[in-house]
C-alpha cells in the first residue's frame, strides 16, 4: 500500500511539474513571449555600406534604450540584424529569412527605395509591419493602383516634397532659372527625385536645359559633363547617393564645372567626399546642429555609445536619426496598442502623434509622415545647415 501512495505522489508531483512548465510548441509560449524579435535590414555591404552602418546602429540604440527600461510590454527586444545591401534580391531574401525562418512581424528597413519595394510586397502579404526610414519613393507604402499598403509605414519624407523643395530652393535662394538634371534610370529613389524636380522646377517657371543618363556602373562622366559645359545651366540636380556624387562632382571641379549641384538625403555619409562636393546643397531630414533638445540629446547619447577611428564620438547623420526615430516609433505603437497583434499596432500607428529627432511625426492616409525639409550646404570642409522648409 506505502508503494502504491508513493507512485501517486510521483505522478501527482509529475503532473504539476508538467503543468508549470512553459510549452515549447511553435504557437510561442510563456518563454517566447518574454521576447520580441525585431528585424533590422540594412546595407552593411554593397554600394553604400555607410548607409547600413548608420542605420543599424541608430536602430540599435533605440531598443537598447527601450530594454534599458525593461523592453516593451514587459518583453525583451531582440534585434534580428540581416545585411540586405540596397539592392531588391538579397534585400528579398532577407526579408523571407527574417519572417519565414526567425518569424518575425516587425521588420525597420530597408534603406533604400529599391530595396524596400519589393520587401512591401512580401510584408504587406504576410501581415508583417514594416516601417522604412529614409525610403523616400512613392511606391514603398502604395501599390501600382496607388492603393495604400496596410502594413507598410516610413519614418522620412516622400520624393514629391523633397523634389519639390530642392527646386523652390534652386529656384528661390539660387535664383536658378535653368537647371540640367543627371539621372539614374535604374534607380527608382533617382528617378522619383528627377521627376519630381523636373516638374516642380518648370511649374516655377524654370527651363531644363537638358537631362542624361548613367548607370551605376558608370565612373567616367566626361560625356555627360561635357553637355553640362555646352547647355551652361545655373544650377545641376543630381539626387543620387554619396558615391555616385564624390564622382561626379570630383570630375566637374577637375573640368573646371563650378556651376552649384543640388542633390537629395542621398548625399549625407561620413564618406562624402567634401572637398569635391564643395558649393552643392542637399535636402536633407534633420540637421544635428538643430538646437531642439530631441536632437541635442540624441546627439549626445549617440557619440557616448559610437566612435569614429580616432576614438571621436560619431556625430550621428540623417540615416542614424531616421533609424532612431522609426524605432522609436514601431516600438511606441506596440506599447500603445497593448499587444504585438500587428493589425492592432498598424492602426495605433496610422493614429500615433510622436516627437522624433527628425521632427513632430503624423502619418497622412498613405503612410507618409507630415514633417519638415532642411537644407544643408557643402561648404570649407564641413556640412552646414542652410534652412528650415516646412510642408
Amino acid at each position: 500500500m506505502r508503494s502504491v501512495k508513493f507512485l501517486y505522489a510521483i505522478v501527482a508531483l509529475a503532473m504539476i511539474l508538467a503543468a508549470c512548465a512553459p510549452s515549447s510548441g511553435g504557437g510561442g509560449g510563456e518563454a517566447q513571449a518574454k521576447e520580441l524579435k525585431v528585424a533590422i535590414l540594412a546595407p552593411l555591404s554593397g554600394p553604400v555600406p555607410t548607409f547600413g552602418v548608420s542605420t543599424r546602429d541608430g536602430a540599435l540604440m533605440a531598443i537598447d534604450e527601450w530594454n534599458a527600461k525593461g523592453g516593451v510590454l514587459g518583453m525583451k527586444i531582440v534585434p534580428i540584424v540581416e545585411d540586405s545591401q540596397c539592392t531588391p534580391d538579397p534585400a528579398v531574401n532577407a526579408a523571407n529569412k527574417v519572417i519565414d525562418q526567425d518569424g518575425v512581424k516587425f521588420i525597420i528597413g530597408e534603406v533604400c527605395s529599391k530595396a524596400s519595394i519589393p520587401v512591401s510586397e512580401i510584408a504587406n502579404a504576410k501581415g508583417v509591419l514594416q516601417i522604412s526610414p529614409t525610403s523616400t519613393n512613392v511606391s514603398v507604402t502604395v501599390d501600382s493602383q496607388g492603393k495604400v499598403k496596410p502594413y507598410i509605414f516610413r519614418a522620412c519624407f516622400i520624393d514629391p516634397f523633397q523634389g519639390q523643395v530642392g527646386a523652390k530652393f534652386a529656384w528661390e535662394k539660387l535664383g536658378a532659372k535653368k537647371a540640367f538634371i543627371m539621372l539614374d534610370q535604374a534607380n527608382d529613389y533617382v528617378k522619383g527625385l528627377a521627376e519630381e524636380f523636373e516638374k516642380a522646377f518648370t511649374a516655377l517657371g524654370g527651363e531644363i536645359v537638358g537631362k542624361a543618363t548613367y548607370t551605376d556602373k558608370d565612373t567616367d562622366f566626361s560625356a555627360i559633363l561635357a553637355q553640362i559645359a555646352d547647355a551652361k545651366p545655373d544650377v545641376v540636380y543630381l539626387p543620387d547617393y554619396y558615391n555616385i556624387v564624390n564622382l561626379v562632382m570630383k570630375q566637374a571641379k577637375e573640368k573646371g564645372i563650378n556651376v552649384p549641384f543640388v542633390g537629395g538625403d542621398g548625399w549625407d555619409s561620413a564618406d562624402l567626399d567634401l572637398a569635391a562636393a564643395d558649393g552643392g546643397f542637399f535636402t536633407n531630414h534633420y540637421s544635428p546642429d538643430d538646437p531642439r533638445p530631441e536632437v541635442q540629446n540624441f546627439r549626445k547619447a549617440y557619440g557616448e555609445k559610437y566612435k569614429d577611428e580616432n576614438g571621436n564620438p560619431k556625430v550621428p547623420d540623417a540615416l542614424a536619426a531616421l533609424a532612431y526615430d522609426a524605432t522609436n516609433l514601431l516600438l511606441e505603437a506596440i506599447n500603445q496598442a497593448g499587444t504585438t497583434d500587428t493589425a492592432k499596432v498598424k492602426d495605433t500607428l496610422e493614429k500615433i502623434k510622436f516627437s522624433g529627432v527628425s521632427g513632430q511625426i503624423t502619418f497622412d492616409a498613405n503612410h507618409n509622415p507630415i514633417k519638415s525639409a532642411v537644407i544643408l550646404a557643402v561648404k570649407d570642409g564641413a556640412v552646414r545647415f542652410e534652412t528650415v522648409v516646412n510642408p
